[in-house]
């Protein structure tokens, strides 16, 4: 009896003590979008030559998704520009987390690189403007107010994280050459690697670098399947294919239409929203120059690339398996890194080459550029303070740079990352220029060259150091 009473009282314990256990935090996610498409009459900015916009082919926005797993809270911002710039991504996240609360060093902020939109800094061809001067405070507003509706749309949610292939897409465009068809760079030297040599051209011997074929893609949906956003990410340069003039989000864009569409999640409220990152592409775009495609109408392939990425994308979440326990966490550094300094032959070379007439303003002459941006390193500080962040999202892990570093940077990252699926996000928090590895600087070609570069030769061993001590931080959360 004494024995069946003692089993009576364990029993009501252990009960109790399941009742009095607070249940696991619910994981949310919310998202939304905010148009940020400049005023016409803005520089088109990308190329040697900055055409004033005429048309917008299609809107910019910035994709937000909030995702919060009851301890944690995150913000991922996908900006439909060129790049960032670290100034605005500072103030912007400071405004997010005094408005919305989340912690500023848990916002990540990176562009597409569209090579058709304005930029948000510097000063417009027409002084006195305001609808000019005003877009670099616009698109902060925008960012905060698409960021504040993503975290007031939080909802119970689910996770998955997964990837998929689309190798045909991608290409190197750095290209070892046969001795003597090298073009000289803007110094006068030759360079033994050259960028987007001509397609098709009996004179190239292989790639300088690889390509990387993987799309990640982490999915969130609400318990019921109704799907929330997918954020992917993708090592490609623009597309390109943009009449002058135009104001485009290029193939991201296009990519995320169509995904909400084969989704329908543009048919729901609130609606689905997609967003496309750009993962490590400095030296990636989409052309074969081993077989050259022929010509293609504006847009053309744009959209053959994007509505491609997105059914693979689909047909890769017909099998994903979510999850409701999403941990989250966040790290974030300022590392100082130097940068490449001009010599005193070379600013007498700028010198020299700017005494000459300028060019047309849509004529494209290299050494003139090479010779004022060299003139603008001149009295410009010798090192700078690099943003570093990594996210964990359940077991996934993204983690950025401020620029373009090469795609083998990425691979290095995602092959040392403890965490897994790991991507490096481009453009993020700021812009600094290509960020190639040290052995490209021996090589040359265009992303090397000094006024293209962001840092000393092996600053990207140092950075992806310090990425991958901060995702060990993150990985035991």
């Amino acid at each position: 009896m004494r024995r069946y009473l003692l089993g009576i009282v364990a029993c009501f314990v252990s009960t109790a003590a399941l009742a009095a256990a607070p249940p696991a935090p619910a994981f949310r996610a919310g998202a939304a979008m905010s148009n940020i498409t400049p005023p016409l009459g803005r520089p088109i900015v990308g190329n040697f030559v900055a055409p004033l916009s005429t048309n917008v082919h299609d809107e910019l926005h910035a994709r937000c998704l909030v995702l919060d797993d009851g301890k944690t809270k995150l913000a991922l911002v996908v900006l439909d520009l060129l790049g960032t710039e670290a100034g605005m991504c500072a103030e912007t996240r400071s405004l997010i987390e005094k408005q919305v609360g989340i912690p500023a060093t848990n916002v990540l902020i990176s562009a597409v690189h569209t090579h058709s939109a304005s930029s948000t800094g510097g000063k417009a061809p027409a002084p006195g403007k305001p609808e000019y001067e005003n877009y670099r405070a616009f698109v902060v507003h925008r960012i905060v107010d698409g960021v504040r509706c993503a975290a007031n749309r939080l909802r119970p949610a689910q996770l998955a994280c997964l990837t998929t292939q689309a190798p045909e897409h991608v290409f190197n465009r750095r290209w070892f050459v046969k001795p003597g068809a090298a073009r000289p760079n803007p110094f006068g030297g030759i360079d033994q690697v050259q960028t987007n040599p001509p397609q098709g051209s009996p004179d190239l011997i292989k790639p300088a670098g690889p390509t990387d074929p993987t799309v990640t893609i982490l999915a969130v949906r609400e318990p019921d399947g109704r799907p929330i956003a997918v954020y992917s990410t993708y090592s490609l340069h623009y597309v390109g294919g943009v009449p002058k003039g135009d104001i485009s989000a290029d193939y991201y864009g296009v990519y995320c239409d169509r995904l909400e569409r084969l989704l329908h999640g543009n048919e729901q409220d609130p609606p689905m929203v997609a967003l496309m990152a750009n993962a490590s592409s400095g030296d990636i775009n989409n052309l074969n120059f081993l077989h050259p495609r022929p010509s293609k109408k504006p847009y053309e392939q744009i959209r053959f690339v994007a509505h491609d990425l997105a059914s693979k994308v689909q047909a890769a979440l017909a099998k994903a398996d979510y999850r409701d326990q999403v941990p989250l966490a966040a790290r974030y550094r300022e590392t100082i890194v130097a940068r490449p300094r001009p010599t005193a032959e070379q600013i007498a070379w700028a010198k020299e080459t700017l005494t000459k007439p300028a060019p047309k303003p849509d004529e494209v002459n290299l050494p003139y550029s090479y010779a004022r941006r060299i003139q603008g390193m001149v009295n410009r500080e010798e090192k700078v303070s690099v943003p570093l962040q990594v996210l964990r999202i359940g077991p996934a892990c993204l983690g950025t740079m401020p620029g373009e570093p090469f795609c083998e940077i990425g691979l290095e990252f995602r092959r040392r990352s403890p965490v897994q699926p790991a991507v490096l996000i481009e453009w993020a928090h700021g812009g600094f220029g290509y960020i190639p590895t040290a052995k490209h600087f021996d090589w040359g070609g265009y992303e090397t060259w000094l006024g293209s570069c962001a840092f000393e030769p092996h600053a990207s061993e140092k950075l992806l150091d310090i990425l991958l001590e901060m995702v060990a931080e993150v990985r035991s959360r």
